[in-house]
């Protein structure tokens, strides 16, 4: 059992705070199906953005009772108690695995730069930043520290049980959470950095969100996964996404964005088609999102610009491209704009993961 410092009680009593930003990703594999708990059906991959974030701030302090951890939860400066208790539940299930937990009231400050539970993986930047937050004040309460490698590996663990894909958001770059016989070291515990270097195309790789609808998505991706079970194509779609997966693994090293665009499309139509053919089906796309597809493959044929399309769980679409198409995919967006909600677009890039913003 991990061991804490003699004096940890006094270092509460003084609080102990943190504050991490972590980013949202985006999957290109994607991840649709659990088996166990919280573990995945398939592996999947992605790639951390730099400007969808959450920042999280964390100040504990210390439970005399040792009936913790109590925790207030304030979300974009409103005080919410509804989800406070959904966080404590979560941390109660924490208890084996950070031992400071029952010693702790957790005053848990959240928020968002870009719409929440709208499908732009919202659920992997907050838990990922809490993920990061509760390990780094373990590290301040530790008698033997991890290194920075094992506290990462913690942090994705942590995340994972709170929501499948943060576990990849605790990584920038591209990182791959399930195990996979394609890539060294990956696992269905907690995700890793991927073990190739990608050709030139996908080192500085942009992404611009084409924001469809800022609301709330109908059908919770937890709910969906459950869909799943029992799903008459489940099987087929695992199949196809470990396939999948080794086919954009060796167009990233060749540096082939016709593979990686082949792979990445079918991905993001197939996760909702199989959406649409679970029992009961549902529908998270909206008229708008089908609009600019449609619109999308005219311009890129037209003005034979490297670009292509993905989507996860909701009705917005990612536009992902190299760097060096920025200016022709600009000038396409302009088209594309007249089907997004107040016009919105968020312009984003290849990040490099979660920033500490203060953690003595």
């Amino acid at each position: 059992m991990t061991k804490l410092v003699s004096d940890f009680k006094e270092i509460l009593t003084q609080s102990v705070s943190t504050c991490w930003q972590s980013p949202s990703n985006i999957a290109l594999i994607k991840y649709w199906g659990k088996k166990g708990f919280q573990l995945p059906a398939n592996p999947s991959l992605s790639f951390s953005l730099s400007e969808a974030y959450t920042i999280t701030r964390i100040k504990a302090t210390y439970n005399s009772a040792g009936d913790g951890p109590e925790v207030s939860f304030f979300f974009e400066g409103e005080r919410n108690p509804a989800f406070a208790s959904k966080i404590e539940e979560f941390l109660y299930s924490l208890e084996k695995y950070l031992v400071y937990l029952p010693y702790v009231n957790l005053s848990i400050e959240s928020g968002n730069n870009f719409p929440h539970s709208a499908g732009i993986a919202s659920s992997a930047s907050s838990m990922s930043a809490l993920a990061m937050g509760l390990v780094c004040i373990e590290q301040q309460l530790l008698a033997d520290k991890l290194n920075s490698d094992d506290m990462l590996q913690k942090a994705s663990f942590i995340a994972r049980l709170g929501s499948g894909s943060a576990c990849r958001s605790v990584y920038g770059g591209y990182s791959i959470w399930g195990k996979s016989e394609d890539f060294n070291g990956s696992s269905d515990e907690y995700a890793v950095p991927v073990d190739f270097v990608p050709g030139e195309k996908f080192r500085s790789i942009r992404d611009s969100i084409l924001i469809v609808n800022q609301a709330p998505k109908k059908i919770s991706s937890r709910i969906g996964h459950q869909m799943m079970n029992g799903h008459p194509f489940a099987e087929a779609r695992y199949i196809q996404a470990v396939s999948n997966l080794k086919r954009i693994k060796q167009g990233m090293i060749e540096n082939d964005w016709n593979t990686f665009t082949e792979v990445v499309e079918n991905e993001a139509l197939t996760l909702h088609a199989m959406m649409m053919s679970s029992t009961p089906g549902f529908i998270l796309m909206h008229p708008n999102t089908l609009n600019i597809v449609e619109h999308f493959n005219e311009i890129r044929k037209q003005n034979k610009i490297e670009m292509c399309f993905t989507l996860d769980a909701g009705p917005n679409i990612h536009i992902l491209y190299p760097e060096e198409e920025t200016e022709k995919v600009k000038s396409a967006l302009i088209e594309l704009k007249k089907y997004c909600d107040e016009g919105k677009i968020l312009d984003d890039m290849i990040g490099k993961g979660p920033e500490n913003k203060h953690c003595r």
